[in-house]
């Protein structure tokens, strides 16, 4: 095809695509990047393709117009089971340690498959686990499934596809399925285990408590990133990095595999195909140590006391010393540095009086999975000030990752008690709500929390919710209320 649109305005094209769904269209593919705005355009609602570019150069664009723009340049190609070698390793070598690990604690898998497409990939991981864990009933299994084209998620939710879908399988699978008249429909029971959320890899906030990306075991994001930036593609293997727990395991596909890429993982190779696990220790060694300076302090966070100005003398000064653990502590926390959170902070959380301590280090703790001692500094936050609506939000987040959702709904009632304004505590009981399937108090919840949101600026970030603007909550509830509910 002989394009009609100059160089130029495709490389600004390029660029405003690149920024809104993280896409990237090398000169070699300017054809695809054409194919997709002209698709678009139509859709759109434009008469012609030029104004249609101009638009979307010069225009934000709301979450509703990027997922109508990611809807037509996403490809959807996928099947069970894919590269069914990555399946094997996940069934013969890591599950395996990880079930033992978790059988004699806390009986719960957290698993993220980062661009799910329309759902083959974590219904394959949801009947993996559902072979290998005979007591499956007594784990809390989390599978969250995220893509950016909410076609592919309305398709995945529905959980029904033709033969083409199973071209890789073995009969074993169709036990899993029921025959339609439209195809096959997975198993209520598989269905239940999966679920399916919107999320844009290059704009939004991860890991976060707030869309459940923390805390993972093992990540899957094939064949995503081959199509983003060099730049962009660092930015999310780090952000992927944080969202897992320590010693947890990304899996990407054979042709984005990357030495240098992935330098901050230790490469594990299982005869023939290499995985990436994530091992704090071998990252930091590498990081330059930069000193520290503390910007909310009136004084530099590394002030030296010598002999002759001993602390007892300058107040102000010892008073700045006191503080510097947990603003270091806080630093080390925006950076995903978890377990070294709990080290530099672990003294000063036991402190009676340290309430942001002590919530500093649940959150810590909670971003690692290890979700009793979260709860348990948590709890200890709430003892020493009982107050804090924020402290009971957190409380019923780490519950609701333990299955305890009666308990997690009390929480959240009573920091809806002390702050009846909480815009992160109805939203998050219009989750719980919508979880039970008590569909009247969820449109409840969130309609409280979209009404109170627009009380922010767009732009501004929400109290507790670790970086998720008032903009980005209102799309999601919006997105949530207008979503179609499948049986």
């Amino acid at each position: 095809m002989i394009s009609a649109i100059p160089d130029d305005v495709l490389s600004k094209l390029r660029e405003s695509v690149s920024s809104m769904i993280g896409m990237n269209f090398p000169r070699e593919r300017f054809c695809d990047l054409e194919r997709g705005i002209r698709s678009a355009a139509e859709e759109f609602g434009f008469k012609d393709t030029e104004s249609c570019i101009r638009w979307l150069i010069n225009s934000p664009l709301t979450r509703k117009q990027i997922e109508i723009l990611a809807s037509n340049f996403t490809v959807g190609e996928t099947y069970f089971f894919r590269e069914n070698r990555s399946f094997e390793v996940i069934e013969e070598h890591i599950l395996p340690d990880l079930i033992r690990l978790r059988s004699n604690k806390e009986k719960y898998i957290r698993i993220w498959s980062a661009g799910c497409s329309t759902g083959e990939e974590p219904y394959s991981i949801a009947i993996l686990l559902n072979k290998m864990i005979p007591d499956l009933v007594d784990w809390n299994i989390t599978i969250l499934a995220t893509d950016i084209n909410p076609c592919f998620l309305q398709k995945a939710t529905e959980g029904v596809y033709n033969e083409w879908s199973f071209r890789e399988t073995q009969g074993w699978i169709r036990k899993y399925f029921r025959k339609t008249k439209s195809g096959f429909e997975i198993s209520p029971d598989i269905k239940k285990m999966v679920t399916f959320s919107y999320h844009n890899l290059a704009e939004d906030t991860y890991p976060s408590l707030l869309n459940n990306t923390n805390a993972m075991d093992i990540i899957f994001c094939r064949n995503v990133l081959m199509y983003f930036s060099t730049e962009l593609t660092k930015k999310v293997i780090q952000n992927l990095y944080h969202s897992l727990v320590e010693g947890g395991w990304l899996i990407v596909s054979p042709v984005e595999r990357s030495h240098v890429l992935f330098s901050m993982f230790e490469t594990i190779d299982f005869e023939g195909i290499s995985i990436y696990k994530k091992d704090s220790i071998k990252s930091h060694t590498r990081e330059e140590l930069i000193p520290i300076m503390i910007p909310s302090c009136p004084l530099p966070g590394l002030i030296k006391i010598t002999p002759l100005q001993p602390p007892d003398f300058i107040p102000e000064l010892k008073k700045a010393e006191e503080l510097q653990p947990y603003e270091e502590a806080l630093m080390l926390y925006e950076k995903g540095r978890y377990a070294e959170v709990v080290e530099k902070i672990g003294s000063l959380a036991s402190l009676d009086h340290d309430t942001k301590a002590k919530t500093l280090l649940a959150r810590a703790y909670a971003n690692q999975g290890i979700l009793t001692e979260a709860l348990e500094w948590c709890e200890k936050a709430i003892a020493t000030d009982n107050l804090k609506p924020g402290c009971h939000y957190l409380r019923a987040t780490i519950l609701q990752e333990l299955g305890l959702v009666e308990e997690a709904m009390k929480s959240l009632k009573r920091a809806l008690y002390l702050d009846q304004d909480f815009v992160l505590a109805h939203f998050g009981l219009g989750n719980l709500n919508k979880l039970q399937g008590k569909f009247r108090e969820s449109e409840k919840s969130f309609g409280n929390a979209l009404m109170l949101v627009k009380r922010f600026r767009q732009d501004e970030i929400l109290p507790g919710s670790e970086g998720v603007t008032a903009g980005r909550l209102s799309e999601i509830i919006t997105s949530i209320k207008g979503r179609k509910e499948l049986a």
